[in-house]
């Protein structure tokens, strides 16, 4: 009589452990398809997002921010000044842009903009009190081309438009 109720148990419990797998699949399919159906204006406004953000990592990528604050005559300084606030300006303005992308895409984007401002700060750091804002620019572009890490960017650009995709 024991054996028959040890495995009455047993076969309980595993019909409730299908039972359950069951439900949880349910329950899973049920929050994928609420994800997929996004309503039509949020999804526009995700995109809208993910567009603006594409568009900051390309103004905030340190080889368009050198083309574009191309300044003659100024110290190194001013110009480690001047790009620092221009990536400041640019992430201020967008900053708003998170709340419509995944924190992911969001995270990537915050990791570009601190990353290209300690590299500008380190390498002004590194050159001598007379130098110039071309030895500063010179110096950034020649790390750029002989380093990974001065392709973020592009790794950046690639997870937005990757997410973007996916809305899609």
């Amino acid at each position: 009589m024991s054996n028959t109720i040890i495995l009455l148990c047993v076969a309980i419990v595993i019909l409730l452990s299908v039972l359950l797998v069951y439900i949880y699949r349910d329950v899973k399919r049920g929050e994928k398809s609420d994800e997929k159906t996004i309503d039509p204006q949020t999804k526009q406004m995700q995109l809208q997002a993910y567009e603006r953000l594409t568009l900051l990592v390309d103004r905030i990528a340190l080889p368009n921010l050198i083309s574009r604050i191309a300044i003659s005559g100024i110290s190194a300084k001013d110009m480690q000044l001047l790009l620092v606030r221009n990536i400041r300006e640019e992430f201020e303005y967008n900053i708003s842009q998170q709340i419509y992308v995944t924190h992911d895409a969001w995270n990537a984007v915050k990791n570009l903009k601190e990353q290209n401002m300690l590299v500008i700060n380190q390498f002004a750091n590194a050159l001598p009190p007379n130098a110039t804002g071309l030895d500063l620019n010179k110096l950034l572009l020649e790390f750029l081309m002989n380093n990974k890490k001065g392709a973020l960017h592009e790794i950046v650009s690639e997870v937005l438009a990757y997410e973007a995709k996916t809305l899609l």
